[in-house]
């Protein structure tokens, strides 16, 4: 990382609880907006196949029963 941002972390890590978390929602917000058309038409594709295999009945799916009692088990 750069000196500047070092010396930014610094002191933004004085900031109040309530400021950090205002400027966290902020960068985060920041992040969303550079969202960009290509990004969103591929993910429209990727849903689009994913539900068509669904339909089709080339993908398999899992109750949401069965989902939750594997990650119990591994989790517990």
């Amino acid at each position: 990382m750069s000196q500047s941002i070092e010396e930014l972390r610094a002191e933004l890590s004085k900031l109040p609880r309530q400021e950090k978390a205002e400027l966290a929602t902020f960068l985060i917000s920041s992040l969303e907006a550079e969202w960009d058309a290509e990004t969103e038409a591929a993910w429209d594709i990727e849903l689009a196949r994913r539900s068509e295999e669904i339909a089709t009945g080339r993908a398999a799916g899992e109750s949401s029963q069965a989902v939750l009692t594997k990650l119990r088990e591994k989790y517990s």
